[in-house]
């Protein structure tokens, strides 16, 4: 058995942000995302939202890319809802997801934002970054390499390369 600890915040919206979770297909939605999760062997630490889209906190196995668990809990979740017939539209989640990774340090304080969306939207404290779900995929914020700004993991390292005195930059 392999030792891992990955740990995710994901977010993810209905289409359109179309006011679909409704308080009354709230606890059978995430009931039944915690219940698809742990299927896939993933543990969700906290699952919350508002009414147009979801943030789960949750550890993956490495067997599972990240990729894979929201498509499948996405799709599986919208066709529940639509076979079960609870609302008078179809469910549909949109297209892209967003997803961040997180150390063991950083859990506890997604597993609190997570717990607190409804406050944080009806009290106007929502953390922008933290609510990001994208129609494509956008990749890290600064992704020129080759120009005098490197992506933040090698800046780090150039430090250390410079210290060296062996900088390939």
């Amino acid at each position: 058995m392999s030792f891992w600890r990955t740990y995710y915040h994901i977010v993810w919206a209905t289409k359109n942000r179309e006011a679909l979770i409704t308080p009354e297909i709230e606890p059978r939605l995430y009931a039944y995302i915690v219940n698809k999760a742990a299927e896939l062997g993933v543990y969700v630490y906290a699952l919350n939202g508002w009414i147009d889209h979801v943030h789960i906190v949750a550890a993956s196995p490495p067997k599972e890319a990240i990729a894979h668990v929201v498509k499948t809990l996405k799709g599986s979740s919208s066709h529940d809802l639509n076979q079960q017939g609870v609302l008078d539209t179809l469910f549909a989640w949109q297209r892209g997801y967003g997803v961040l990774s997180l150390g063991s340090r950083q859990l506890a304080d997604a597993v609190a934002y997570v717990r607190r969306q409804k406050e944080h939207h009806r009290d106007n404290t929502t953390i922008p970054w933290l609510e990001h779900d994208a129609d494509e995929d956008e990749g890290p914020e600064d992704t020129n390499v080759m120009g005098k700004r490197p992506v933040p993991s090698v800046r780090e390292e150039e430090v250390v390369y410079n210290v060296l005195g062996e900088s390939p930059f």
